[in-house]
């Protein structure tokens, strides 16, 4: 760590009264209430203060989406024939979980289009969870502050088209064939030089950089789809990196530990960008430190450059105050569920500061009341989202241990359900027991089902895991999906109508989007 030290810069604390009065809270109590977080932070990882040592740090003192962004299938069935037909034809790509680590054919397909990822800026996000739902939250802050954005996220819910939003909505679907059209004659002169076809993901992702191309935007908001150096969308610079918490997920292909994950994900960093971080594992952390240094880049870090002050739950979400790069942000309204949340809140914050220079160039804040209002209007589907009332019918697409931990946490913090049953439908490749195993406290009841891809565990197999976590008494077998909704719904209702079950649908964002569709929300 000693060359650490000695090659990480550290920027001098900038005096500068922010540019809101209201805001203008750079006096002792603010230092007090800032240091509050780097004590909470250090408590939960001591080892974090070996990396704080030397650190180029960024810190400074001083239009948003409307509707839930899932398109229903188009109304004119023409349309709804081509878009059908277009995804017919991806889909008989190399699907997303077949990976050739290699940018090389993405790379020719860009170039032969003109390199149209280079035509605006972008921030890059990668992680093990929370990404796009901090994705959904730097769009809303961008677009709010009257810049046109284009947002790439994946996997989607229900539609294709939720992938590629531009303006803080998913592409119509027309645009969506249209963009494939237009670039299919391009994918097919990659295809017939290389030794494999262009995947399924390569060929959204260059889709996607298209359509931002074309419409034009001002700034694109980025997703990985999975790791980073070798993820499709890496043939973009982002002079903004983000790395939401890195857990153990795609431990096959990415490492066996959070700093074997981190060496893969760390490939965003980009020479000279800025790298917004959340709280890390300390193996995690120490490797993203490093490539910031390789790439002279400059770091802002949860719970020491920025974080979250205080949160209280509220109807409907909760209520923040969050420090920024630039400052503190009282009463932000957040209308979405977790502790989790929270932290991607503070983090896209960050990042949308240090898009507009705030903490390098600028000392100053955002304006706060739009800073609100961004927030506010934020959506994320399938995220804790209630799709029904009487009983509460709640859908999270935690689908590894640790996105079940936060979700298992924020639902006991948010609703307070005197009995809840579980609606899981999980893939094989993924750690079941261990995503099992983190709702086993707040589940009474487990029912396992499946969706309807071929990576779906069968619910058999997944049966046997949960018997041995639940015990037999405790677990349901319904291989349907729509048939585990109405088991575990008849099963929340037996406790009476003001009882205060509920049900939770899970285990993969699939499951959780089937699920959506038969509940009605389309």
């Amino acid at each position: 760590m000693a060359a650490l030290s000695v090659r990480l810069r550290r920027l001098d604390r900038v005096t500068e009264r922010p540019l809101n009065d209201e805001n203008d809270d750079t006096g002792p109590g603010e230092d007090d209430r800032f240091a509050e977080i780097v004590d909470a932070e250090t408590d939960r990882d001591p080892d974090l203060a070996v990396i704080e040592a030397g650190s180029r740090t960024l810190r400074a003192q001083g239009g948003p989406p409307q509707g839930d962004g899932v398109p229903a299938r188009p109304a004119d069935p023409e349309v709804d024939r081509a878009l059908r037909e277009v995804e017919a034809e991806l889909a008989g790509r190399w699907p997303e979980t077949k990976l050739d680590p290699s940018l090389r054919r993405v790379e020719a397909l860009m170039d032969i289009l003109g390199q149209p990822q280079r035509a605006y800026p972008a921030i890059h996000i990668t992680g093990t969870n929370g990404k796009t739902s901090t994705a959904r939250m730097i769009e809303a802050l961008l677009g709010a502050f009257d810049l046109r954005t284009g947002r790439y996220t994946s996997p989607h819910v229900q539609s294709v088209t939720e992938r590629i939003s531009l303006d803080g909505a998913p592409i119509e679907a027309e645009r969506f064939i249209e963009t494939y059209r237009d670039i299919q004659p391009y994918v097919q002169m990659v295809d017939d030089r290389e030794e494999h076809r262009l995947s399924f993901f390569e060929v959204i992702t260059a889709m996607a950089f298209a359509a931002f191309a074309d419409a034009p935007v001002d700034v694109a908001v980025v997703e990985v789809g999975m790791g980073g150096t070798w993820d499709a969308t890496n043939v973009i610079d982002g002079t903004v990196a983000v790395v939401t918490p890195i857990s153990l997920d795609h431990t096959d292909r990415l490492g066996a530990t959070p700093g074997e994950i981190a060496g893969e994900k760390s490939g965003i960093v980009k020479q000279d960008a800025t790298v917004v971080l959340a709280q890390q594992p300390v193996d995690a952390a120490q490797v993203l430190l490093k490539r910031s240094v390789d790439a002279d880049a400059t770091v802002a870090r949860e719970g020491m450059e920025f974080g979250v002050v205080s949160r209280e739950v509220a109807v409907g979400g909760q209520l923040l105050t969050l420090r920024g790069l630039g400052g503190e942000y009282p009463d932000v309204f957040l209308p979405l569920y977790g502790a989790h949340q929270a932290h991607n809140a503070a983090v896209a914050l960050a990042a949308v500061e240090a898009f507009f220079g705030i903490g390098s160039q600028h000392a100053r804040t955002l304006d706060l009341d739009t800073v609100r209002r961004a927030f506010a209007a934020v959506t994320s589907p399938g995220r804790l989202e209630v799709v029904r009332r009487s009983p509460t019918v709640v859908l999270d697409a935690a689908h590894n241990p640790a996105g079940a931990a936060a979700a298992a946490e924020a639902v006991t913090e948010a609703f307070g359900f005197s009995r809840l049953i579980g609606v899981v439908g999980a893939s094989a490749d993924k750690d079941v027991k261990g995503l099992l195993e983190a709702f086993e406290p707040i589940f009474a009841e487990v029912v396992v089902t499946r969706n309807s891809t071929a990576r779906s565990m069968d619910p058999d197999d997944l049966a046997a895991i949960a018997v041995e976590i639940f015990g037999a008494e405790r677990v349901q077998v319904e291989p349907r999906l729509d048939d585990a909704l109405e088991a575990a719904i008849t099963l929340a209702e037996e406790e009476g109508e003001f009882s205060g079950a509920g049900v939770l649908v899970t285990g993969s964002v699939i499951t959780v989007g089937e699920a959506r569709l038969l509940l009605g929300r389309d």
